[in-house]
């Protein structure tokens, strides 16, 4: 049993509406924004499919969902998510549903994922469910296990891994069963951004992470090495195409993702000014800018 105490259900909002905070929207653009650049990628070497980006988009979501849900269980049960906690609301710590329920939602969201992998193998063959079976188990295994990935800092890693390059090229490759440089360094950049609204959580939750025994980067290494990490990744999503550019790798539509850096500056200067829980709207603002990044930039390698 968990060291948390489950709170009275105050306020508690209806059905549906505690579903739909269970799943947290606000992320969920961190699923989208790889799947739209793998298209684009395939789009701009003439292979882009229809029905494979659709199915590897809903198979992204449901990934992220699940596990959204898997961290609102087992950060519940390992006692990370309790009264004191700044970040949005957890739906098992605020005892609006079950755990047992949270558990079972989990379950049947990776199946529904592992579904929509097994349906992409028709298009990208063995290689795409072994990816989607290996992103169900990290998505689980990211909060939940003996040794979990948030919990002994890999978490940074992880996000960036398969929010990036696993997620873009992934996409990629179920239109055309190959891989490409391009589609490779395409994947960086959103990686990158997507890392940050990671570091965004925990520079939130870094005191309150500490006490649960949760090692993530800002709880070893602190609350000014947390804010330069933001910093380094925003800073080098933009520095990246400009190399590329510049290096000749990379045709000059690859720039245009720059025209979103003022919006990443003044995210950069909020995330410098803020903290506890006035952090939680940089989450989403966060996630938005990723996908403002992601649109631009999936213009910008059609050009």
């Amino acid at each position: 049993m968990s060291s948390a105490t489950l709170p009275a259900a105050a306020n508690k909002p209806s059905g549906l509406a505690i579903w739909i905070q269970a799943i947290r929207p606000a992320t969920l653009p961190a699923a989208v924004a790889p799947v739209v650049l793998g298209a684009a990628a395939a789009q701009a070497d003439g292979v882009f499919s229809w029905v494979p980006v659709v199915a590897a988009l809903v198979g992204a979501l449901l990934i992220q969902i699940g596990t959204n849900l898997a961290n609102d269980y087992f950060d519940f049960k390992k006692g990370a998510d309790t009264a004191e906690r700044l970040g949005p609301i957890r739906v098992t710590q605020r005892g609006w549903i079950a755990p047992k329920d949270v558990a079972r939602a989990t379950i049947v969201t990776f199946l529904l994922a592992l579904a929509m992998g097994v349906y992409l193998m028709v298009h990208g063959g063995l290689p795409i469910l072994a990816l989607g079976i290996v992103s169900i188990l990290c998505g689980v295994l990211y909060t939940g296990g003996p040794a979990p990935l948030a919990y002994v800092g890999l978490g940074d890693i992880f996000v960036l891994v398969f929010f990036g390059p696993v997620a873009v090229c992934g996409t990629y490759y179920v239109q055309c069963q190959t891989l490409s440089w391009n589609s490779f360094w395409i994947s960086l950049p959103i990686g990158l951004l997507t890392t940050a609204i990671l570091v965004v959580n925990n520079l939130r939750d870094r005191k309150t992470d500490a006490v649960a025994g949760k090692k993530t980067w800002a709880v070893r290494f602190g609350e000014r090495f947390t804010r330069g990490e933001y910093l380094f990744l925003v800073g080098l999503a933009y520095v990246l195409p400009l190399v590329m550019v510049a290096l000749n790798k990379a045709p000059m539509g690859w720039l245009l993702p720059l025209l979103s850096a003022p919006l990443a500056s003044r995210r950069i200067g909020q995330v410098f000014r803020t903290d506890g829980a006035a952090l939680n709207p940089l989450l989403g603002a966060t996630a938005q800018l990723g996908l403002i990044y992601s649109a631009l930039f999936a213009v910008g390698v059609n050009l």
